[in-house]
Order: structure tokens, then sequence, then C-alpha cells
């Protein structure tokens, strides 16, 4: 194999870092959004003020994708000194993206549920976000884990 596609291969799996990332963040969040829109309008609709955090919610699941776009920097930087190590960077960048997007997505879902829940009774706005940050451990773990691989 030609040094030229051993790169662009490995460079490939850094593509799907970010990628796969970022696709599990517009899903997390369009998650989150709807929810924390539906719970905005019950709020409305019962003349209570409609609570503004409800946006850390929605916008949580978005820090995969920098994660992802740090995972594809490392990637990058290994791919470069290493073309050799192609299969490496490419399944890394793959099943690296896939980890931080299921993340990201579950992590809007509980959002989800976090809107819901603090529209309805105004409290508990710390323990949901811990939960929310339990779940993003996963794809920081992911992050320095396989990127410390490579």
């Amino acid at each position: 194999m030609s040094p030229e596609i051993a790169l662009s291969l490995a460079n490939s799996g850094a593509a799907a870092a970010f990628a796969l990332a970022a696709i599990g963040s517009a899903l997390g969040t369009g998650a989150a959004a709807m929810a924390a829109i539906g719970a905005w309008k019950k709020c409305y609709a019962q003349s209570k003020a409609a609570p503004f955090l409800l946006v850390a919610f929605v916008g949580a699941p978005l820090s995969q994708t920098i994660y992802g776009m740090i995972l594809m920097n490392t990637i990058k930087g290994a791919a470069g000194s290493t073309p050799g190590n192609w299969p490496a960077s490419l399944f890394a960048g793959i099943l690296g993206g896939i980890a931080m997007g299921l993340s990201s997505w579950l992590q809007g879902r509980a959002g989800a549920g976090a809107s819901d829940a603090l529209a309805e009774t105004g409290q508990g706005f710390g323990n949901y976000l811990m939960a929310l940050g339990v779940i993003e451990t996963v794809a920081l773990f992911v992050m320095v884990f396989i990127g410390g691989s490579l």
C-alpha cells in the first residue's frame, strides 16, 4: 500500500471521530431542545415562569463535538508520524466517534427528562446536571484513553 493511501485511511479515521461525535451532538441537542420547548409551553399554558435554566440541558451534548475534534487532531498527529499505523487510526476514529456520539445522544435524552422535571417542579437543577455530567464522562474517557493509545 502506498504511503498516500495509508495516510488517507488514517485521516478518514480522524474525520470519522469528529463527524460521528457531531452527529451525536446534533441528536442530543435536538432531543433536549424539543423537550425544553415542550416544558416551556406547559409553563406558559399554566401562567408559570418558564425556567431559562433549561438551556443548560439543551447545550450539554455539544461538548462531545469538541472532544471529537480533539480526538481528530490526535489521530491526525499520530497518522502523520506513523502512516503504517493506519488501521489503528481508522478504527480509533470510527469507534471513538461512535462512543462519543452515543454519549452525546443519550445525554440529550437525559437532558430532555431533566427539562420536563425542572419545569414541573422548579427543583433539582444541580442533581439533573450531575447526572448529565456522569454521562459526559464516558466521552471524556473515550477521548483520553483512545487518544492516548495512538
